[in-house]
Formats: structure tokens, sequence, C-alpha cells
């Protein structure tokens, strides 16, 4: 954990120690939205614009924010939204991430572009594992991932589906941005991602590397194909609207992940928080929905249930736990959120997760 005093008590605490460890085009990286980030900042705006209906009288003595998805237990509600190149913050890499979210008993997003094989992961981790994936024009490299998570024990695939190119995120492009040679994304075959470790002025290697990999091809109907390789459920995160809220239904996913990829593609959709509520509408509780962007606080965590979501999913902030303080930093970020999410439910009369509806709040938009 970083220096002997300090006391990290919030998820802010994290990320301002993990900026002291963290190079400043890493950072950016990290840090960084779409255009002029009007979407990186609309994602915190929505929780600040959400109010609590407290209720009173209640038995809260003993809060539980225990829940469950597609029958696994979680200790929370809260996981580890899929964020590439764990490496680039903290030498462990996603080893550590597995190893803290294991410690919190809380779900973890791996991501395709992880920097850690998914043998190692699975190895080091103690709760449960998804697998996210984005679809590559190489179709064989994607069934291969989908083969070895399985075999490994993930239990639920992401397919990411915002990002038919990379959204145009200006402090790359500034910095020039390209991953260090040394770090790998380590599931994949690393002859067709030579572009993302070669840095230009004014370019994004990331970028760069997504125009020549990513299939911008691909619809609805091509799901069926992915379905085919394996019977795990599959999750499309990047949904902001009912109208394809709707069509997943009809296609048989299986569940949602409301997303604006953190602010990261275009700019100007709206807050997660606020796509969530028409989602939510429009599945009719067909399928569990999670929500990730924005969220920072066991009290952000409160509302976001409030209006729906089955569990939310953090991002920047498991990578500052990650860079200030490796797997424990992990850990404790993950307890801290629940504790702020149970001590919440306690001073608003809602003893267990169930018992968190859209009566428990009101908000302004």
């Amino acid at each position: 954990m970083p220096g002997e005093d300090a006391v990290l008590l919030t998820a802010e605490d994290y990320r301002r120690a993990a900026r002291e460890r963290v190079g400043a085009d890493v950072w950016d990286f990290v840090e960084g939205g779409g255009g002029a980030e009007h979407t990186l900042a609309a994602n915190r705006r929505a929780f600040e614009e959400v109010t609590f209906r407290p209720r009173v009288l209640v038995d809260v003595s003993a809060c539980d924010t225990g829940t469950t998805l597609f029958g696994q237990a979680l200790r929370s509600p809260i996981g580890i939204a899929p964020t590439a190149y764990h490496r680039l913050v903290h030498p462990e890499g996603e080893v550590a991430t597995a190893v803290g979210a294991g410690t919190a008993g809380a779900l973890y997003v791996v991501s395709m572009f992880a920097s850690r094989t998914l043998t190692d992961i699975a190895a080091a981790a103690n709760s449960p594992l998804w697998m996210q994936l984005y679809w590559f024009t190489h179709r064989d490299m994607v069934a291969d991932v989908v083969t070895r998570a399985a075999s490994v024990g993930c239990t639920a695939l992401v397919l990411t589906v915002d990002a038919p190119r990379i959204g145009k995120r200006l402090r790359d492009l500034r910095n020039g941005f390209a991953v260090d040679p040394a770090v790998r994304a380590e599931n994949l075959d690393e002859d067709l991602l030579a572009a993302v470790h070669e840095q230009h002025a004014g370019r994004s290697a990331i970028a760069t590397s997504a125009e020549l990999t990513f299939d911008q091809t691909i619809t609805w109907a091509d799901l069926p194909w992915l379905r085919s390789l394996t019977g795990l459920p599959l999750l499309l995160k990047g949904v902001l609207t009912a109208e394809d809220a709707r069509r997943a239904v009809d296609h048989g996913v299986d569940g949602i992940v409301v997303s604006n990829h953190g602010g990261r593609q275009l700019d100007g959709v709206p807050a997660s928080l606020v796509a969530l509520v028409e989602v939510v509408g429009a599945v009719g509780g067909a399928m569990p929905v999670l929500v990730d962007g924005g969220v920072r606080t066991g009290t952000d965590v409160f509302a976001a249930l409030a209006l729906g979501a089955s569990a939310v999913l953090i991002g920047r902030p498991a990578l500052w736990a990650l860079a200030a303080g490796g797997a424990a930093g992990v850990g404790d970020l993950l307890g801290t959120l629940a504790g702020e999410l149970e001590h919440t439910m306690a001073l608003a009369g809602r003893p267990t997760v169930a018992d968190i509806d859209s009566s428990a709040v009101s908000h302004r938009w």
C-alpha cells in the first residue's frame, strides 16, 4: 500500500495516490475520454442529480449487500469492468486485480487485452471471472479466446458492441500514445497487434491497431456464430437505447451492460445512469442489466440499483487502486465501496439489495 501513513478512505483518495505512481502518458490513457469529454463529465454529473428517499423505523441492524448473477453468489453488486493492459499501472497486472477481487468476493470481467495470461489470472482468482470480447476480423482469434476462457473457468462472455473503431481520444493523440512494448496482450496474437506499440506524433497507437483488427461489419445477424462457440451466458456491453435493448431480448442475449465506455467513445451520448432507466424499462425484467461509467461511491451503487441495475462495474477506480496498492489496494477499495453501500442501505432503510427499488430515489432528468 502507498506510504505507511497514507489513509485511503475513498475512491478519490486512491486516485490521488495512483497519480503519483503512473507516468503522464499512461495517466492520460486511463483518465481520458472521447472528444471534448462531455460524456465523461456527464457520467459523474448524473449521479450528483440523484437524491435519496429514505424510509424510517426499519430494522437495519443487519444489512446484506449480497446478490447473485447467473446463479453465482457475490458478496456485493460491485464488480470490476474490463480495462486493458493492467501492467501499464502495476507490474503484476491482472493477476493482482484478480487477487484483489477475490479478497472482496467480487466479480471481475477480464479484458480481451489483458496483459497477463488467462491461465495465470484464473489461477489467482477466488471469485467469479467473466471474459470480455472485441470482435476481430480474424474470427479464429475470437474463437480461441472464447475456448480458453471457458477452459479456465470463466462463467460468462461480455461482448463490447460500442467500439467498431476507437473514439477520438485527444489526450492520446496529443501524447502520440503507444503501449510499452514490454506490456503485451498476452492472450492474443501479438503479430496482429504490432501497431499498438508503434509511436507516432499526433496518432494513437491504440486507435491505429483497432483500425487494422476490429471488424466493423458485424451486425445482430453475426451473434449466432458467437453463441455457437459456447454455452456460456452472453452479455452485450455498450447498449444505451431502448431500441437496442429490445433487439437484445429478441436475439436471446442473456444480459446487458449499459455503458458509454467510460465516456471514451462517442462524445455526447447520455450518461450511463440516464440510459440505464431507458434500457431497464425496455428489457422489462427479461435479463440482468448491469451498468458502468462514473461509479465512485457506495451511494452511487445504491442509486444505480434503485434505478434498475442488477449490479455495477467500476473501471478507472480499479486501476487507481491497482496502481496505488496492487492486489491489496484493489481488495481494499472494493471493500470500501461495499461498506459505503451497506452504510447507505442502513440510513435509507433498505436492509437488502432486493429492498432497493425505484421508490428509494428521485432524480432531475
